[in-house]
């Protein structure tokens, strides 16, 4: 088979696995850096694969919009396209669709909405996101799904109706995975009755894999790990299960616990524009004027190219003086502090110890000296 997951080793609900893909392993759990438009911002795909990125996700909606699915296509495909030889992973523009565009219909075919750069009129359907993913030629591509306010019942409850229909047209409309593979996304907000009903309807069609969607969009950090405490055990052992747009170190620990494999966020880079690192004392502020002299790396026990050359005072000065350097350095040391972090994490599962990684980690990352 193309695609398949092997499940290495376990401590409660954690697991240490391996998800093949025709462009190679994926070591579970994993970070993906976010590319939207064919790009992780600022850091370049010869520092990605350096840092250790096994699976790099692009934007099926900010592709669709500029430059065109048809036109990735002529140019060989996502891989070939941005140079990145590894795993990718598009997501179906369901939650751009919703987030971004200025919506003019939502029906049970699809969605009518206009583009956020030009106000053309457009539509997504699940057929029309499938054909678009499938020229794009990503690794693994996501079913088209309504991502609603989590908290509300009623919203949330139709979007979960929605998002089974929609999932099974999607199956319909790509029925082999031996090339890419289709993940179906779970839907239900906070609810536990919705999860289910959404994971029971997901588990009918034959899925390689399965998402978790619909968290980290406003509930507290303790409702969405209620929620995952809840879900989780809904979603087959023997299939990974990728939380969406999560990637906050605390919260990455404390999915992995309960058994998520698969992580992604533009959080890494956003901050970094913004002048902070992550830092195992928690988000480091670059602007600070006590960096000014400080000497040190920004994380004396990392190995990114970041930190094994440059000071604090000097990127404190990147920072003031808004050179883009600024923006590569702490980019590349933001995403190599998560992936190094799933890596520590998968380790501590194969040697039992990860209840103890963790607890140490938070402990330190949560309340810093």
């Amino acid at each position: 088979m193309s695609f398949h997951f092997e499940v290495l080793k376990t401590q409660g609900r954690a697991r240490a696995g391996v998800f093949h893909t025709p462009h190679g392993p994926i070591p579970t759990p994993v970070f993906a850096p976010v590319g939207t438009q064919a790009t992780v911002k600022a850091v370049m795909p010869r520092d990605l694969k350096e840092i250790g990125a096994s699976l790099v996700l692009s934007n099926t909606y900010h592709l669709h919009l500029r430059p065109g699915e048809d036109i990735v296509a002529e140019m060989g495909g996502l891989h070939e396209f941005m140079a990145w030889p590894g795993p990718i992973l598009t997501d179906s523009g369901g939650f751009q669709v919703f987030s971004l565009a200025k919506i003019s219909k939502i029906d049970d075919d699809g969605v009518t909405f206009r583009s956020h750069i030009d106000g053309s009129q457009r539509r997504f359907t699940p057929e029309i996101s499938m054909r678009i993913q499938q020229k794009l030629g990503a690794d693994i591509i996501m079913a088209f799904d309504q991502c609603p306010t989590p908290t509300d019942r009623a919203v949330v409850e139709a979007a979960v109706a929605r998002t089974s229909a929609w999932a099974l047209r999607c199956r319909e409309a790509h029925p082999d995975d031996s090339r890419q593979a289709l993940f179906g996304i779970v839907q239900g907000g906070i609810f536990e009755d919705l999860r289910a009903r959404s994971a029971q309807d997901l588990l009918k069609i034959d899925f390689p894999g399965f998402a978790i969607g619909g968290l980290a969009v406003g509930e507290t950090k303790q409702a969405m790990y209620d929620t995952l405490d809840f879900t989780v055990p809904m979603l087959p052992e023997n299939k990974p299960r990728y939380l969406m747009g999560v990637g906050v170190p605390d919260d990455m620990a404390q999915a992995v616990l309960r058994g998520v494999d698969v992580f992604d966020c533009v959080m890494p880079t956003r901050i970094a524009r913004h002048g902070a690192a992550f830092t195992p004392d928690g988000t480091l502020n670059m602007k600070n004027l006590a960096l000014a002299r400080d000497e040190q790396p920004v994380d004396a026990t990392c190995d990114c190219y970041c930190c094994q050359n440059f000071s604090r005072a000097y990127l404190r000065h990147l920072v003031k003086a808004n050179e883009i350097l600024a923006h590569m350095l702490l980019s590349l040391h933001n995403i190599r502090f998560l992936i190094r972090h799933a890596e520590n994490m998968r380790r501590a599962i194969l040697e039992g110890s990860l209840d103890a990684y963790v607890a140490s980690f938070l402990q330190r990352y949560l309340q810093p000296a």
